[in-house]
């Protein structure tokens, strides 16, 4: 069953672009990818504040809901229906496949939000060839909101391209606290404290903070404990908003388990800023 043409019109008024050479090359993955969009949010909204939820705790200790499996369970089975060689990476069914082409699925993340009933969740989706991220998409349905990235052609949200910040220094720069609300909390010996200090304001958790900065609504924002699953297509939408995406230790990738994103003209600072005071006075 190929995918049906409401969702070629889907991406068409996700980017605003009727043409461009990365809609055309993955014209049906695309289309593919909304339509997992579009099925993970029927699944999840259906389960959403449901007495019946059912709640469990990984060994990690992080939660999961019965709603976390069904979702990844139905896009796994619709990519092998359509895709049957392409391989999957999910944060509650593992890996599987061996493929030039790997798609990237959390079928719900910001799990303890969506849990308690809160709007700040959403569906994270990527697709990569060889190990790069070619499209991206994240999907709010709280919010009724889309980002979507393809490389090379940008980042948009609903139809908006998508540009960082201009700020030009990590003196000028806003950034983003993070979930576990590390600056409102006064912790001093943390990556994002560290970053902070050299700063000029900071933001309120929000949530997702790399598409903020995506959007140029901050200027940084730090991850500590994240997974492949979370930075591919973060990853994607930051890098073609303009901006830059590494890990702390300013190497290229997804697989280090933290990240750091900018707008790119005050990465290096701020990777700098990182290392964390070296004279008790909170400069570098």
């Amino acid at each position: 069953m190929s995918t049906s043409e409401p969702h070629r019109e889907a991406v068409h008024r996700a980017t605003g672009m009727a043409a461009s050479p990365g809609l055309s090359r993955y014209k049906a993955e695309l289309a593919l990818m909304f339509e997992l969009a579009e099925l993970a949010e029927t699944i999840a909204i259906e389960r959403f504040r449901s007495p019946e939820l059912v709640v469990e705790r990984k060994p990690d200790g992080s939660p999961v809901s019965d709603a976390d499996r069904e979702v990844e369970r139905v896009l796994r089975a619709r990519i092998a229906a359509e895709r049957p060689g392409d391989a999957i990476t999910g944060e509650e069914l593992g890996e599987s496949g061996d493929s030039e082409w790997r798609w990237y699925l959390d079928p719900i993340d910001g799990t303890s939000a969506y849990i308690a009933g809160g709007e700040n969740w959403c569906t994270l989706i990527a697709l990569a060839l060889r190990g790069q991220t070619q499209l991206a998409l994240v999907a709010a349905p709280c919010w009724h909101s889309r980002w979507l990235a393809l490389r090379g052609d940008g980042a948009f949200r609903d139809g908006r391209r998508l540009h960082v910040s201009t700020t030009a220094r990590l003196a000028g720069a806003t950034i983003g606290d993070d979930s576990n609300h590390t600056l409102a909390r006064g912790v001093v010996d943390h990556p994002l404290a560290h970053l902070a200090a050299h700063a000029a304001r900071v933001r309120p958790h929000r949530g997702l903070n790399f598409l903020s900065v995506a959007a140029g609504e901050i200027d940084a924002c730090v991850s500590t404990a994240g997974s492949v699953w979370d930075y591919a297509p973060l990853e994607l939408i930051v890098q073609e908003a303009g901006g830059r995406f590494t890990d702390l230790a300013g190497r290229p990738g997804i697989a280090s388990g933290n990240a750091l994103a900018t707008n790119g003209a005050i990465h290096d600072e701020a990777l700098q800023a990182l290392r964390g005071p070296a004279d008790g006075t909170g400069r570098t």
